[in-house]
C-alpha cells in the first residue's frame, strides 16, 4: 500500500509539473506616472514621414506629440535615444499566442473547440497571461497580436492582445475582432495524404457549405424572432452572431485556393456581411473582386511551399508585392508551423518579402498600421499618432534584419521587462562557459 501510494504520489506531482514550468516570471510593467519623452532616435510613425533627430512624448499611457520640439512639461522624464530607432509596436494579425503553450502537451493546447459550430467560442477568456511565449514575442518588438480560435467550421470569436498584463483583461485591446470561418476546400486533391475519394471529399464540403449558410439563416431567423418577442428562448450561438449579421464584426475566412477565395466573397455579399480573407494564396487572381467588395487579406506565412508543382518557387515570397500591386488590402502575418512559438519571427516574414519585391516602408506598414487597420483597432495602436496608445519599442536598428536588438519597449505608456526564457537560458549557459574559460 504505501509503495502504491508513493507511486501514485510521483504520478500526480510529475504530471503537474509541466504546467508550473508554463508560467511566465515576468512581472507586468507598472502604470506610467510621469511623462516620457524620446529625444534625438529615428522616429517612424508610419502613418507619416519619418522624423530624423525626433521626439515622441506620452503621458498617461498615451502618446502626446511626435515632432522635433524639445520643450517638456514639467516633471518628464527625458531619455536620450539618439543614434536608436522608435517604432510602432508590430501587431502578427493571426495567431494562436496564449491559447498554445507546447504543441505536444495536449494539456497546454486550448484553441479548438469541438463541434462544427461555435460562434460563441471567445478565444480572449481562454487567453494564458502567464505563458512563457509572450515575453519571448514581445522582446522581438512584436506587442500587439491577435489570437484565434481554429477548431471547426466556425470556430468563433478572435481577440486583439497587447503582450503584457496580469489577466487577459489587462491585455485585451479588443475583445472581439472577427468570427472565423474554415472554408471547405472543393478543389480535387489526390495526394497521398489526403484521405477518401474526390467524389466523397466534394460531397462533404458541399454539406459543410450548406450548414454554414443554415447558420446564417438560422440567426437571422432567431433575431427576428426575439425581436418580435423578447421572452423567446435564448441561444447563445445565435446571439454571438447578431454583430456580425449586423455588420459591426467581419468575418474571417481561412482560405488559400482561388475557388475557396471566390466563394467566400459571394458568400458575405449575399449574406451581407464584412469579409477578412486569412490565408489567401490565390488572392491575387481574383484581386478585381477583392478591391470592389472592399476585402482585405492577411497574408498568412510568408515561407510557405508552393502548393501546386507548378506555382513558382517564390509565389508565397512574392504574394505581399503581387497583393499590393494590384491594390488589395492586406498585412502580414507569421502563422505557420509551430503556431505560437513562432510569431516572434514576424518581421522576417516581412523581411522576405522585402527581397522579394515589397517596398520596405510597405513591409513596415504591413506588420504595424495595415494589421491594425483591418482588425479595427487602428484608432488605439498600429502607428505613432498623438491620442494613440504608447505602444512603441527603441531599436538599434530596422527591426526586418535578423541582427537588430529591441532595447527598450512601451505598452500603453508602460515600460515592460524585455527579459524571457530564451535569455535567462543564454545567461545561464554564457556562465557555465566562462567558468572553464570558454570565450563567449
Amino acid at each position: 500500500m504505501i509503495g502504491r501510494f508513493v507511486c501514485i504520489a510521483v504520478f500526480l506531482f510529475g504530471s503537474s509539473m509541466p504546467v508550473v514550468t508554463f508560467a511566465s516570471p515576468e512581472i507586468p510593467g507598472a502604470p506610467q506616472t510621469a511623462p516620457i519623452a524620446l529625444v534625438g532616435g529615428t522616429v517612424y510613425p508610419v502613418s507619416g514621414p519619418t522624423i530624423e533627430g525626433g521626439v515622441v512624448l506620452f503621458r498617461r499611457g498615451r502618446i502626446s506629440y511626435v515632432g522635433r520640439k524639445r520643450s517638456f512639461p514639467a516633471g518628464t522624464k527625458v531619455i536620450d535615444v539618439s543614434g536608436k530607432h522608435v517604432f510602432p509596436g508590430l501587431c502578427d494579425a493571426y495567431t494562436n499566442l496564449g491559447l498554445v503553450e507546447v504543441n505536444r502537451v495536449r494539456a497546454s493546447v486550448d484553441h479548438a473547440e469541438t463541434g462544427q459550430l461555435n460562434p460563441n467560442v471567445r478565444a480572449q477568456v481562454a487567453v494564458n497571461p502567464d505563458s512563457e511565449l509572450i515575453p519571448v514575442t514581445r522582446s522581438n518588438g512584436v506587442l500587439l497580436a491577435a489570437t484565434v480560435p481554429t477548431g471547426g467550421l466556425m470556430a468563433g470569436k478572435s481577440a486583439v492582445l497587447q503582450l503584457d498584463g496580469w489577466t487577459y483583461e489587462d491585455l485585451t485591446v479588443k475583445a472581439e475582432a472577427g468570427l472565423h470561418i474554415n472554408w471547405p476546400s472543393i478543389s480535387p486533391h489526390d495526394e497521398w495524404w489526403v484521405e477518401g475519394t474526390t467524389a466523397s471529399r466534394l460531397r462533404q464540403s458541399t454539406q459543410a457549405l450548406k450548414a454554414l449558410q443554415q447558420a446564417f439563416d438560422d440567426a437571422r431567423a432567431y433575431h427576428r424572432s426575439r425581436l418580435a418577442d423578447a421572452s423567446q428562448p435564448t441561444d447563445v450561438r445565435w446571439e454571438a452572431m447578431r454583430p456580425v449579421i449586423e455588420g459591426e464584426l467581419p468575418v474571417i475566412v481561412s482560405a488559400n485556393e482561388l475557388q475557396q477565395i471566390q466563394d467566400a466573397v459571394a458568400f458575405a455579399v449575399r449574406n451581407k456581411v464584412r469579409l477578412i480573407i486569412y490565408g489567401g494564396y490565390d488572392a491575387v487572381h481574383c484581386a478585381a473582386a477583392l478591391v470592389e467588395h472592399e476585402v482585405a487579406v492577411i497574408v498568412g506565412n510568408v515561407y510557405r511551399l508552393p502548393r501546386r508543382r507548378d506555382d513558382d518557387y517564390d509565389a508565397a515570397f512574392t504574394l505581399p508585392d503581387r497583393l499590393r500591386r494590384a491594390g488589395v488590402k492586406f498585412c502580414i502575418s507569421g502563422s505557420g508551423r509551430f503556431g505560437a512559438a513562432n510569431v516572434r519571427n514576424l518581421p522576417y516574414h516581412a523581411a522576405t518579402a522585402v527581397a522579394y519585391g515589397l517596398p520596405k516602408e510597405a513591409a513596415l506598414r504591413a506588420i504595424t498600421l495595415s494589421p491594425a487597420e483591418i482588425l479595427g483597432t487602428a484608432d488605439r495602436v498600429g502607428s505613432l499618432a498623438k491620442g494613440k496608445d504608447a505602444t512603441l519599442f527603441v531599436a538599434n536598428g530596422n527591426p526586418l534584419l535578423t541582427a537588430t536588438r529591441v532595447e527598450s519597449a512601451y505598452i500603453q505608456g508602460r515600460r515592460v521587462v524585455l527579459s524571457d526564457r530564451h535569455k535567462r537560458l543564454w545567461r545561464k549557459y554564457r556562465e557555465k562557459y566562462r567558468r572553464i574559460g570558454q570565450p563567449e
